[in-house]
């Protein structure tokens, strides 16, 4: 089975691919039945060297640090720390978390929103959503790519449409969060690549830097969103998840292709 990859580098190298951790169950904000949070490497809530910051994981949530705002796609650009990096809230300012190398089991690849001279601004996994922090570019390894894809969510018109390079891929109809517990709004980023121990309901979860907004939990994961299968095709276009984007077979197969840290705008 495809996995997710991360992107292209930079030079015409190109990157490892990504790990896919098979995992009893989801980390997801969806899914069904009972689920348990796995502890997959790299990715755990555990804290960063000597304890004394928080990582910028989706297990955590990060205070002081500033919010995305912009409702489009970010040029594509994505960095990926070859060492855990810190993070500050404004570029040149204290660190105030770590952001890890690996999330999930996957290469941490996050999207740059802005830079300046020394500094990105990067897109971050951890609550609250569309938290963002400057990480430095000079002292530390960072490789830096850019990825081709753009991936697209309205949830009014519940469909999901991929591009690449400006020619789009594909437009499927898919299911998105009920009233209750909406598929989070804004700019995100494909974080990881799971393959279930159990397909009970997908062969492929791929989660996103963002979490349900009305749920601090699912099946103790930490409610983060993702992209993943269906059985049963009578949900597609319709609003019932808990918070997730569930795909046909054929949007989830083309998805698995994506580089990691590719931009997700979700629109209502």
């Amino acid at each position: 089975m495809a996995t997710a990859h991360p992107p292209v580098r930079a030079r015409g190298l190109m990157a490892v691919a990504a790990v896919t951790v098979a995992v009893a169950l989801p980390v997801t904000g969806c899914g069904g039945g009972k689920s348990h949070s796995p502890t997959p490497a790299g990715g755990g809530p555990a804290a960063s060297p000597a304890g004394k910051l928080p990582q910028a994981t989706t297990y955590t949530t990060l205070k002081g640090l500033g919010q995305d705002t912009a409702d489009a796609m970010s040029d594509g650009t994505v960095v990926h720390p070859k060492a855990a990096v810190p993070v500050s809230a404004t570029a040149g300012g204290p660190a105030v978390a770590v952001l890890p190398s690996t999330q999930l089991g996957s290469p941490t690849w996050v999207p740059v929103v802005e830079t300046k001279s020394g500094w990105d601004r990067v897109l971050l996994p951890s609550r609250p959503n569309r938290s963002t922090g400057w990480i430095p570019t000079g002292k530390v390894g960072l490789d830096t790519a850019r990825s081709p894809y753009e991936i697209k969510v309205d949830t009014s018109a519940r469909t999901l449409t991929l591009t690449k390079s400006g020619h789009k891929l594909g437009t499927w109809t898919v299911a998105v969060g009920a009233a209750k517990t909406p598929t989070p709004v804004g700019r995100t980023f494909l974080l990881a690549s799971l393959a279930p121990a159990k397909k009970t309901y997908s062969p492929l979860i791929l989660p996103v830097g963002a979490h349900s907004e009305t749920l601090d939990t699912f099946g103790g994961g930490p409610g983060t969103v993702a992209f993943h299968g269906w059985p049963s095709a009578s949900v597609f276009g319709k609003a019932v998840t808990h918070g997730c984007v569930r795909v046909p077979a054929d949007a989830l197969k083309q998805l698995s292709e994506v580089p990691l840290g590719t931009s997700v705008l979700v629109t209502a």
